[in-house]
């Protein structure tokens, strides 16, 4: 029940900024436009790990937007899952542009899950709620979007924290499967992968791998599409890319 206490929480105590801390604002203007104003933008870990499908970030992890992604997840504050989800949706529209367009059928945003007991330890699926948020808000702009819940943790992972990108890749390979029945499920149009945050791009590529997976018996994807799109709130600094269209080559952003 600790989500209901959080709920109410939020409507009888003084609200602070997730962002910076302003007093009587969940949310205030610079942070949301900190977060939402640059729509979503292509991101590479470096090193970028083989298998990663196309990854737009709405923001880098940096400041007000790691604030407010703590603050959803790690803190409780619920109320930030919709900014969170307006941001998505702009990160989930941008990969979709990059990787060729949103072809037939509706978007379906696929989140990686997290595990089992993290989700108890917080007392709420951070991950998902965004989700749902980020589909609400391709709805309401006109683009036909719901959530696919269908990945699930087939064993259990080490503690992510304190891993390099090498030892992260080997603690999650193959510890995702998709759920039973749910090929039919993706067939009906285009699997987009979305998560709060990439870091090494480790996850997201188990989670395609996934999805990639043939079905028994078959020689196809679940879904028969591959994925080849994915979206997050945010990325390191770092690994955002410089607009080629600008600078007439790719480099990285220096934040």
């Amino acid at each position: 029940m600790r989500w209901w206490w959080r709920e109410t929480a939020g409507l009888v105590l003084p609200l602070a900024c997730g962002g910076c801390g302003r007093p009587r604002t969940a949310l205030c203007g610079v942070c949301e436009r900190a977060l939402t104003g640059a729509g979503g933008r292509r991101v590479r870990p470096v090193p970028e790990p083989p298998g990663l499908p196309v990854v737009c970030a709405a923001a880098p992890y940096a400041d007000a937007v790691r604030a407010v992604l703590l603050g959803h997840k790690e803190r409780g504050a619920l109320g930030l899952a919709r900014p969170l989800g307006v941001a998505l949706a702009g990160a989930v529209r941008a990969s979709v542009a990059a990787s060729g367009g949103p072809g037939a059928g509706p978007l379906l945003l696929v989140p990686v899950p997290s595990a089992r007991r993290v989700v108890r330890a917080r007392g709420h699926d951070a991950g998902r709620r965004i989700a749902l948020a980020a589909a609400a808000e391709l709805r309401r702009t006109g683009t036909s979007a719901r959530v696919l819940p269908v990945l699930r943790q087939r064993r259990e992972v080490a503690d992510q924290s304190g891993l390099g990108a090498r030892e992260r890749l080997a603690n999650l390979t193959g510890a995702l499967e998709v759920v039973p029945g749910a090929g039919r499920l993706l067939a009906v149009g285009r699997p987009v992968l979305v998560d709060d945050l990439m870091t090494t791009g480790a996850s997201l590529v188990e989670a395609a791998r996934a999805l990639r997976a043939p079905r028994a018996g078959s020689g196809t994807p679940f879904g028969g599409l591959v994925p080849d799109s994915a979206a997050v709130v945010a990325a390191p600094p770092m690994s955002f890319e410089i607009n080629p269209e600008l600078t007439g080559n790719v480099q990285r952003c220096r934040y």
